[in-house]
């Protein structure tokens, strides 16, 4: 098969323009490590949304700390954003090298005063859905030669800005290979999102059948059970999510919350303190 060369993922030439950044300060932070973007068809830099949410919080930090504190502040960044959810409910901020993600769900705290530097993740998430939506345009055409791993990644770089065409792709990398779990979980989240959490679970539960340990798999099935309202089948969910995952923090919060529930206190005070002590060391 002749491969196209569509690649997925934004340019430097287009983080630039939309970050307000010249390429040669985009390669600077490459170099310095504090990211690793993909390479292109023609070994160019691809860089995904979660990318672009680093370097926009590189360049906020980038006048005001030394370079090693902004490298440990943005690898702490990268852990801190949510695991099996999307970006764009995240705000980010910081005061001097402590940074600080609220998702509506957890919050990690810096250590004090008024925040220097801030922004949602939603605000970036709009200026990039012109090229998000072009990216999708680009893949049609191309998509003769594109496979499973194409339109799985062209899916992660639209769900913030275009979800209804992530969920596209998502499926297009499904008919190619339904037993791509990652596309089975993404998709499920997406779709659970737009309120149809039986339709996510079916996703979940083919992912975890092709990847018996993906915790995401396992604790985004807890969450869709939860929510239709089958508590004891999420409580044995998210315990195997953790038993694939055992740092799983939000897994731990979850499960908690549950045996508190149903009256299990010593479970639930195990795990509640699981997660206290997980979310204080990110």
């Amino acid at each position: 098969m002749t491969r196209s060369s569509f690649s997925s993922g934004y340019t430097a030439q287009d983080v630039a323009r939309l970050l307000e950044l010249t390429v040669a300060q985009i390669r600077g932070f490459v170099r310095a490590g504090f990211l690793d973007p993909r390479r292109g068809a023609r070994g160019e830099y691809r860089f995904t949304f979660q990318d672009l949410v680093l370097l926009r919080t590189a360049k906020g930090l980038s006048a005001r700390i030394p370079a090693r504190k902004l490298k440990r502040a943005l690898r702490r960044l990268r852990a801190q954003l949510p695991n099996g959810r999307p970006l764009t409910g995240v705000h980010i901020s910081a005061e001097g090298h402590e940074v600080l993600v609220r998702d509506g769900a957890s919050a990690w705290q810096a250590e004090s005063g008024q925040g220097v530097f801030e922004f949602e993740v939603s605000t970036l998430a709009a200026k990039v859905a012109p090229l998000a939506r072009r990216a999708a345009r680009d893949a049609l055409r191309a998509q003769s030669h594109l496979d499973a791993d194409d339109w799985f990644e062209l899916a992660c770089d639209l769900e913030a800005a275009a979800p209804d065409q992530a969920r596209d792709a998502y499926r297009r990398a499904l008919e190619l290979d339904p037993h791509h779990a990652g596309a089975r979980v993404n998709l499920g989240r997406l779709l659970h999102e737009s309120g149809h959490p039986e339709a996510a679970e079916t996703h979940y539960r083919l992912a975890l059948e092709a990847e018996p340990d993906d915790a995401v798999a396992a604790f985004n099935l807890g969450v869709a059970l939860e929510d239709t309202g089958r508590a004891a089948d999420a409580i044995r969910a998210y315990e195997r999510a953790l038993a694939a995952d055992p740092a799983f923090a939000d897994a731990h919060y979850n499960v908690a919350r549950l045996y508190e529930r149903e009256g299990k206190t010593t479970a639930a005070l195990r795990h509640l303190k699981e997660y206290r002590t997980l979310t204080r060391q990110r």
